[in-house]
C-alpha cells in the first residue's frame, strides 16, 4: 500500500482571530500547517506540526522566507489560506483618503495576496496527482459593501475577489482549486474597536442570524473547501455572514 503523504499548509495572520482558527482546524484533522503573521512570536502556539515565521505578506523577503519554510521543513505545498489583512490606520471619508492609507491597505490585503498566491501555486504545480492543491483567499463581505469611510478597505476585497476568480481559472488545469470566503461580522481584534456599532446595528435587525460570527465558523467552511469535499468548485465565493448577503424588504 502506498504510504499516504502528510498535506502541508500555509496559513497567513495565523497569530490571533480567523487565521488562528483556520490553523487550528487544520492541525485537528492532521495537516500540518506553517504560519505567518507580523507579530514577532506567537502568544501560545497551536497543538500539533506547527510552524510559525514571522513576517509580513506585504514584503517580497517576507514571502519568500514563508514559502522556503515550508519547502525546507516538508519539501512541498499542498494548502494556502491567505487569511492576512489590515484595517485603515484611520478611517476617513473616502474625500479625504490618503494615498499613504490606501498604500498601506492594498500592499498587504491585496498585492501581497496575490504574489503569495503566485509563489505558493508554482510549487502545487510541481505535486503529484489529479489534485494538487487548494487555495482559500479570505475577503470580506466589504468586496461588495460600500463603507464610504473605509474606501481603500472595500477596494481591497474586491480586489481578494479577482484574485480568486484569475487563480482558478489559471490552476484549474492543474488540479488546484480556489475559492474565496467572504466573513461577516467577525468578533477578531479589528472589529474590535467598532464593537458597540455592531452590537447595535445586529440587535436592530441587520442579519437574519442574530449574532456576531466568530472565528471558528470561518474556519469550518475553510475546512470544508480544503477537505476535498466540493472537489468540482472553484472560484467560488462562499459568504459565511449570518445571512447578511440576503437582500431584504
Amino acid at each position: 500500500m502506498k504510504e499516504q503523504i502528510k498535506k502541508v499548509a500555509l496559513v497567513t495572520g495565523a497569530a490571533s482571530g480567523i487565521g488562528r482558527a483556520c490553523a487550528e482546524i487544520l492541525l485537528k484533522n492532521d495537516i500540518a500547517v506553517v504560519g505567518m503573521s507580523r507579530r514577532s512570536e506567537m502568544e501560545t502556539v497551536p497543538e500539533g506540526d506547527f510552524s510559525y515565521v514571522s513576517g509580513d505578506v506585504g514584503e517580497a523577503q517576507d514571502r519568500a522566507r514563508f514559502v522556503q519554510t515550508a519547502l525546507d521543513t516538508y519539501g512541498r505545498i499542498d494548502i494556502l489560506i491567505n487569511v492576512a489583512g489590515v484595517a485603515p490606520k484611520v478611517r476617513a471619508d473616502l474625500l479625504e483618503m490618503t494615498e499613504e492609507s490606501y498604500d498601506y491597505v492594498m500592499n498587504i490585503n491585496t498585492k501581497g495576496m496575490l504574489f503569495l498566491t503566485q509563489a505558493a501555486a508554482n510549487e502545487m504545480i510541481k505535486n503529484e496527482g489529479d489534485n494538487k492543491g487548494v487555495i482559500v483567499n479570505i475577503s470580506s463581505l466589504s468586496a461588495y459593501t460600500s463603507s464610504v469611510n473605509r474606501g481603500e478597505y472595500c477596494i481591497s476585497k474586491a480586489g481578494v475577489s479577482m484574485i480568486t476568480q484569475l487563480f482558478a481559472d489559471r490552476l484549474a488545469e492543474y488540479g488546484i482549486m480556489v475559492n474565496e470566503i467572504r466573513p461577516g461580522i467577525i468578533a477578531t481584534d479589528m472589529t474590535s474597536k467598532v464593537q458597540g456599532k455592531y452590537d447595535a446595528l445586529i440587535e436592530g435587525g441587520l442579519l437574519p442570524i442574530k449574532r456576531w460570527g466568530t472565528p471558528e465558523d470561518v474556519a469550518a467552511a475553510v475546512y470544508t473547501l480544503c477537505s476535498g469535499a466540493l472537489p468540482y468548485m472553484t472560484g467560488q465565493s462562499i459568504d459565511i455572514d449570518g445571512g447578511f448577503h440576503i437582500r431584504r424588504l
